[in-house]
This record gives C-alpha cells, structure tokens and sequence, in this order.
C-alpha cells in the first residue's frame, strides 16, 4: 500500500503540467479514495475531464478555485488527507513584470493553503517548489523562497492539529509548459536556436519521475524538509544539438532573472542537508537537527560548504542519452 491509497487527495494548480500528470499517475498506479483538481481555468478542467473520460473510475472531483481565495480553500479541503500544492505563477518574465500579482498567487495563495489545510485538519501538505527559490534572482524564484519558508514555518504551529508540511525541490521538468523543450520543437523550423549562454546548465527531470519522487516524499515525510531528488546535469547547448542537430546556435545573452546554473541546495543549507540515497533532504533549521535522527531518513549529513548546483553536478546526461529521453518525450 501508498501513502496515496485510500486517501482524499487535493491537487491545487491541477491542470498544469505537473498536476495532469500527478493525476494521472495516482489514478493508474495508486488507488486513492478520491483526487480533487483544484485550478482557476474551467477551460482547462474541461478538457481534463474529457481526457480522463472513463478511466477516473468515479474517482476524480473538479473544482473551480483560487489560492487567493481563502473561503473557497476552506470548502475544497473539507475532509481532505492530502494536499499538493502545485498552484503558482511561474513564468519570470511575466512575474517581473506583474510583482504584486505574483505575490498574491504565490506567497499569499501559499499562506492561505497553510492556515485552509491546518483548520481543516488535513494530515499532509507538500508543496512544489523550484531550483530558483534557493539564493533566488527573480522575483519568481523570492515568492517561492518565501512560499517555502512559509511551509516549513508552518510546523512550530500545526503539530497540534495532527497537520505536516513538506516541500518538494526540483530542476527543469522535460516538456512542462514554458519549458525550453517545446520552445525549441516550435521554433526549430526557422533553422535557427537561440541559446543565451553556452556555459548554462540545468537539472533534468522527466514529468513521471517528478511525479514518482512526490508520491514517494508522502510516505517519508516527518514535517518540515525540503526535499530534492538527485538529477543529472545538461548543458544547453548540447541540448539543442540533440534536438534539432540541422539547426544554427545564436548566442542571444542572459535574460533578467536568469541564472547561468541551477542550484538546488546552497552552501548555506549544508549544515542541515541530509544525503538519503537517491535524494537529499534540507532539515528544518529552527529545530534541533540532532532531534532528527539521519537513520530515519536513512542518511549522513553532509559537510559544511557542500553545494548541489548543475555545474558541480558528478552526473551528466550524454548526447546519446539526450536523444533518447527526447524522441521518447516528443513521440
């Protein structure tokens, strides 16, 4: 049995990229009592419906909301054991240019999941965060900082109401929305690539195994890590050779909030960074990290100046390698 099985589960933002494919993945793999898409966009939940006609079993819920609207999160999560709280505005150029707006989704919204999920006395909470909430650039990557620390905060207070939070920290997901892959399959035609630095690196990670880590981080979860999978590095340059080999590099310069590598884990956080195997596991720095057994997370801590960045990285994906995952992706 899963620590999805036979339990309510809420997925806020449960139309986008991660959420289709966390249902998808709940409903064929797990058997869960019920999974609630929780999104804004009735265009989207259509479509979803119409997608998993006949295979939700009877199992899946459609609900129309908002994170920004704390009464309507109150209501979804009546009787709730499990909420993923994927719901975000995550485009940085967009996020620049509208600040307030993101705020309110992402930090705001944040908030209102915490205090909707502890009320109703949901058990578990894990949020999706981002390479770029750690030592963060853009104004996307500081809302998420900050939604992190709020979830992680949210564990002095909650333990009371039998409510835990966790968050989950990841790279690049291949052919998410606003990903490069897509970018560069609609845009390959022209004959040309735009690159903005050839030194830049990213984390690589397939929707199914970002899926895969989350349903594995609800059964070991204790309340309070930030957990990050192990992912191999690419450049982007060769990812563009894989993609489209036929087609010209242009060197176009890095964008405003951009970083040239990802990091996951800064050296800040490396006092309190567990190493587990397949993963890695940031432990609450308000609370006694002794008091935390490393056994329970099968683990060692790591040493001070330790960094987990995609420049640093010992695994790499190859060219051969790239056009797999990539013909498999696009196929």
């Amino acid at each position: 049995m899963s620590g999805l099985t036979g339990k309510r589960i809420l997925v806020t933002g449960g139309t986008g990229s991660f959420g289709r494919m966390f249902v998808e993945v709940a409903l064929r793999d797990h058997d869960p009592k019920q999974v609630i898409v929780f999104s804004r966009d009735e265009l989207k939940q259509r479509e979803m419906q119409q997608e998993f006609l006949g295979r939700d079993r009877g199992k899946l819920l459609f609900f129309i909301g908002d994170v920004r609207d704390s009464g309507r999160l109150y209501r979804a999560f009546n009787q709730v054991d499990l909420v993923v709280h994927a719901a975000a505005m995550k485009q940085v150029p967009t996020c620049e240019h509208n600040p307030i707006e993101a705020i309110k989704t992402n930090v705001l919204g944040s908030s209102n999941v915490v205090d909707a999920a502890i009320d109703r006395r949901v058990s578990r909470v894990i949020s999706i965060s981002t390479d770029k909430a750690a030592n963060p650039i853009s104004l996307y990557g500081a809302t998420k900082l900050c939604a992190d620390k709020l979830f992680i905060a949210a564990n002095s207070y909650s333990e009371s109401c039998g409510t835990y939070f966790s968050v989950v920290r990841y790279g690049n997901v291949m052919g998410s929305r606003g990903s490069v892959v897509p970018f560069f399959l609609g845009i390959r035609k022209t004959g040309t690539l735009p690159i903005t630095d050839p030194r830049m690196t990213r984390f690589w990670i397939t929707s199914k195994q970002a899926v895969e880590f989350v349903t594995e981080t609800v059964e070991r979860m204790q309340g309070g890590e930030i957990f990050v999978p192990k992912m191999p590095s690419i450049k982007i340059v060769d990812l563009a050779k894989a993609l489209a080999p036929e087609c010209k590099i242009e060197i176009v310069g890095i964008r405003p909030g951009e970083k040239l590598h990802e990091v996951m884990i800064p050296e800040d956080d490396a006092r309190t960074t567990v190493e587990c195997g397949r993963y890695f596991s940031v432990l609450p720095s308000f609370r006694d990290c002794r008091s935390l057994k490393c056994e329970q997370h099968d683990g060692v801590k790591k040493k001070e100046g330790f960094r987990y960045s995609s420049d640093t990285n010992r695994d790499w994906l190859s060219a051969e390698q790239l056009r797999t995952l990539l013909n498999d992706q696009t196929d």
